[in-house]
């Protein structure tokens, strides 16, 4: 039986991606994500969920990986978080503060992830 963080992880983990992963053992780096990242950080007050995906978007944007925006996208639109219109204004927003090539990315993705929602 997995400890309380672990489970408390996973359950956070969870809710942030919008699927369930598995829980791997004997794994360090899953152990200290989901432990640490998910179990604690995830889960401190102060911030909702939607705070912490906007915040994630901004970094992940100025980092310029739009592959992990992806999943993150298609995360807030399945939780209910962002709808369409405020993620097409946050990569009008971010363009101004990270830079037009990164926010043209994150404005792709969001045309794509929409492309695919609207599809379902």
């Amino acid at each position: 039986m997995p400890s309380e963080q672990r489970q408390r992880g996973l359950k956070r983990m969870s809710e942030v991606y919008g699927f369930d992963l598995p829980n791997l053992t004997d794994d360090p780096f899953f152990e200290v994500t989901v432990d640490h990242l998910f179990g604690d950080i995830w889960n401190r007050p102060g911030l909702s969920m939607r705070d912490r995906r906007l915040l994630l978007l901004g970094a992940i944007v100025a980092q310029g990986h739009s592959e992990i925006a992806e999943i993150q996208v298609g995360a807030a639109l399945r939780n209910g978080e962002l709808d369409a219109d405020q993620l097409r204004e946050i990569a009008v927003f971010l363009a101004h503060y990270v830079g037009w090539p990164a926010a043209t990315k994150l404005d792709g993705v969001i045309r794509k992830t929409l492309a695919k929602d609207k599809k379902k």
